[in-house]
């Protein structure tokens, strides 16, 4: 007769998905009769086999499903104990039961219930029992790598590298075909060791056997590394790329070990010319260079990347997308059309950032109607408020400006914030078509449901400005900063406007201080920092400010303010040149036109 309990454990223990093999240090157990958690799924049978042909007999399938176990009867004293551990289970008390299921495994040497005990013991955070399940589970099944794995995780846990040793040896020495793969592992099963210098100690032993096969290097240096041996961490992964020299794993670990960026750069830019298909290399190095704003070679190594694999442009979304933003951003627009174009022929799923910025493209060719079509098909989720946005404004250009603000009051917002971006964005077409009026009443409408909303606020004062009303300008501003006292914009528009108008100097000054402590780089704020320190008389001075923020951003407002004060000092060639190249890239700048009519007529 067949033994009971592997079958009835087949039933019991089906569907389990947890995996053991990762281990977290010990905690503080709760007690059994504390609240309550989740039992782990049941285990999946050990000796369940992969299903039997169609035709064969129902009595090899039982025996072949039962190969392996061992055959114990199902005594009553057996299903009592059982019983009570998957009882405890349910209720919670998973450290009773991870207990009764180890005496369990101990007694009947099924290595489906010292599997269950291990699990129970993970989840019910008993390190210890977890260690003990962990230990016959591997008696009873040496050949089983998830056993082996767990009892090595859980002895790295508890900091037993004497016992890890003994475990990683077996590991090691088992099968040969493996051994590389197994030493590349090694640091990964020892993670989490708290000891760095022990885990070193530790590969370093392991190793030792094994010096002819470069991993084994990789290891030691992984190690080193993590030790924060820098110099032993070079040392061996160089070994390593001696015996391997076109390893790119072993390169990569060898570019991080380089704490100076400019020589980690140089060295992977050698590696990938000795070693030019290493794809996951180039990858690196180009979104490096991508960190490093270097783009034009960032887009030179996501087209070689793109060459390599010519043939599959479906594997290499991601470096088409990489190119046409790089295309973008080096103002190469016929470039970026075609690789957002065949970005959406491979369905990628950046598909709704390639139709919008199509979009941005057509509108800036002026191809109005192909911009509203590419507008129009940017689906809910990132750039959608953006998309909408911009084809109102592509309205408001054909000269159909009543529909793009109907285009956007139809637009569904899922926030207030949302509802708000359309509002500014209504009032910047407004304001586009020169009617300041209606600007300022749209956003007073949006203050009057949101009395208090930063941005409307600042936005309203720039539309009082612009209509001539100071009195509001400083109102809606110093509402601003009760509101919001790190708004750095609102101390600076309010400072920059008594410096315009030329009153109230020393206040000014003070605004514009407390705007640069909040944002101390940012080259507007240093605009009116240096036209302040202009209208005070202290021209020098305001030479240095305004020079620093022109090399910050080369607006045409700032150059408008350099050129005056240059002006003023008699370096006026020099002021002519700053205007004349202002003027070339910025030719309808209100502020510019304006400086350059008061003094050069």
């Amino acid at each position: 007769m067949k033994p009971l309990l592997p079958l009835l454990l087949v039933t019991l223990l089906a569907g389990c998905g947890l995996n053991v093999q990762e281990v977290r240090p010990e905690r503080d157990a709760a007690p059994d009769g504390a609240a309550r958690q989740e039992a782990p799924p049941p285990a999946e049978p050990a000796a369940r086999a992969a299903p039997a042909p169609k035709d064969a007999p129902a009595d090899e399938d039982e025996e072949e499903a039962d190969a392996g176990l061992p055959a114990v009867a199902l005594t009553p004293k057996l299903l009592y104990q059982f019983l009570l551990a998957e009882i405890a289970a349910q209720r919670g008390q998973l450290g009773s039961a991870a207990e009764l299921f180890r005496d369990l495994a101990r007694d009947t040497r099924d290595p489906r219930i010292a599997r269950r005990a291990t699990e129970m013991a993970l989840h019910g955070r008993r390190m210890e029992t977890a260690l003990q399940a962990a230990r016959i589970w591997l008696e009873i099944e040496p050949a089983s790598a998830q056993a082996r794995q767990t009892l090595i995780s859980l002895l790295a846990a508890q900091g037993r590298y004497d016992e890890l040793g003994t475990e990683l040896g077996a590991l090691l020495a088992g099968d040969d075909a493996q051994r590389p793969a197994q030493l590349m592992r090694l640091n990964r099963l020892l993670a989490r060791g708290g000891d760095r210098q022990a885990v070193r100690e530790l590969v370093e032993r392991l190793t030792v056997p094994y010096l002819e096969l470069p991993e084994a290097h990789y290891a030691r240096a992984q190690a080193a590394f993590d030790a924060r041996d820098v110099v032993a961490a070079q040392q061996a992964i160089q070994r390593a790329l001696e015996m391997k020299p076109d390893w790119e794993t072993a390169a990569l670990l060898h570019v991080q070990m380089i704490e100076n960026r400019a020589e980690a750069m140089a060295e992977l830019g050698r590696f990938l010319a000795a070693h030019p298909r290493a794809r996951e290399a180039r990858q690196i190095y180009a979104r490096a260079l991508v960190s490093d704003k270097r783009y034009e070679e960032a887009r030179r190594q996501f087209l070689l990347l793109l060459e390599q694999d010519a043939g599959r442009p479906e594997r290499n979304g991601d470096a088409i997308f990489a190119v046409a933003v790089l295309s973008l951003q080096l103002d190469d627009p016929a470039a970026a059309e075609r690789y957002l174009r065949q970005l959406l022929e491979i369905g990628h799923a950046e598909g709704d950032k390639a139709r919008y910025h199509l979009g941005q493209i057509a509108e800036d060719g002026k191809r109005w109607d192909e911009a509203l079509q590419w507008f129009a098909q940017v689906g809910r989720g990132e750039h959608y408020l953006n998309a909408r946005l911009h084809a109102a404004n592509v309205m408001a250009k054909q000269g159909r400006l009543d529909q793009g603000r109907r285009h956007l009051a139809e637009t569904d917002v899922a926030t207030p914030r949302e509802r708000v971006q359309l509002l500014i964005g209504e009032a910047q077409i407004l304001r586009e078509a020169h009617d300041l009026p209606a600007a300022h009443a749209v956003l007073d409408a949006g203050l009057a449901r949101q009395p208090d909303q930063p941005e409307l606020l600042y936005e309203i004062a720039l539309i009082a400005d612009k209509l001539g009303r100071p009195d509001e300008l400083e109102a809606r501003l110093r509402r601003l900063i009760e509101v919001r006292p790190d708004h750095a914009h609102a101390y600076n528009a309010l400072g920059y406007s008594f410096a315009e108008r030329g009153v109230r100097l020393g206040e000014a000054r003070e605004l514009i201080d407390r705007a640069l402590e909040l944002s101390p780089d940012d080259p507007f704020i240093l605009d009116s920092k240096g036209w302040v320190l202009f209208r005070l008389g202290e021209a020098a001075a305001a030479l240095e400010v305004l020079n620093r923020a022109f090399a910050l951003r080369s607006d045409p407002e700032i150059a408008a303010h350099l050129g005056e004060v240059l002006w003023s000092l008699g370096r006026k060639d020099e002021a002519r040149a700053t205007w004349e190249k202002a003027r070339a890239e910025h030719p309808a700048n209100e502020t510019l036109a304006e400086t350059l009519k008061r003094l050069l007529r």
